[in-house]
């Protein structure tokens, strides 16, 4: 039985594949934080006792990983032509430990931007063998991911006088832009903006209701539904729709 081109037996190998990195990413999702060891015979210790958010990490990698290849496929005829899919895999972990760390710790760790950053290089690298100018588009996304957030933080600075958005956002939109160059890194951060706009007015409110005189919103987190949400539309659609709306929204003003 095939789905997509691609054996069902193949599908039952990245869904396994995904519980295993899943696992380790809830053991990962622990030890960063603390700056510990990932790599550590504590790992088999821990998990017969049971990591907290096994689970979430396990059935949501999976899903993901499950939906990228039913998406991209497996082209047998050049390895090289699997590389969107091989890369996916490489980041979805990162982006999951991006989202869990940062919600909770409010922090992105610098480990975790740098192995993007490695991965990142690495897969640009290989891309830049067969084909220069998409190398050229990740490298330059690289610099425009990180600028614009650079850019944002250094203004909010100014501006209220104090930290609005953290160096982690920007040090893992430079790496983002790695994995997926200019036109989708420009999509996900519009995206991010969009997102987080409407849900920091859901947070605001609840914590009004709740008293709660907590301020900061991560932003790491929105940047990550973003990117994930982006893999799965096609590139140019989302700045359509804005694009569209823009222009719906100015003609409704000239029409007053």
């Amino acid at each position: 039985m095939y789905f997509n081109n691609v054996h069902i037996l193949v599908f039952v190998l990245i869904a396994t594949i995904g519980l295993i990195v899943g696992k380790f990413c809830a053991w990962c999702n622990l030890r960063i934080p603390e700056n510990k060891k990932i790599f550590s015979k504590d790992f088999f210790e821990e998990n017969k006792k049971g990591l907290p958010f096994n689970y979430v990490f396990m059935i949501t990698t999976t899903i993901i990983y499950i939906a990228i290849l039913y998406k991209f496929g497996i082209k047998k005829d050049e390895i090289l032509m699997n590389l969107d899919l091989i890369k996916l895999i490489i980041l979805v972990p990162m982006l999951l430990l991006t989202f869990f760390i940062d919600l909770k710790h409010r922090i992105i760790p610098n480990r975790l931007t740098l192995t993007m950053f490695e991965f990142g290089l690495a897969i640009t690298f290989i891309y830049g063998i067969t084909n220069v100018n998409m190398a050229k588009d990740y490298i330059i996304a690289m610099f425009v991911g990180a600028g614009i957030f650079f850019l944002i933080t250094l203004l909010g600075k100014i501006i209220s006088g104090k930290e609005v958005m953290g160096f982690g956002d920007v040090k893992f939109m430079g790496a983002l832009g790695l994995f997926f160059g200019i036109n989708t890194i420009s999509e996900i951060t519009l995206l991010s903006f969009l997102i987080s706009a409407i849900c920091s007015v859901i947070i605001i409110v609840f914590r009004l209701i709740k008293k709660d005189n907590d301020e900061y919103i991560p932003f790491g987190p929105f940047l990550v539904i973003s990117t994930i949400i982006c893999i799965f539309i096609p590139s140019g659609y989302i700045i359509d729709v804005f694009l569209l709306i823009c222009r719906k929204i100015s003609d409704k003003i000239l029409m007053f």
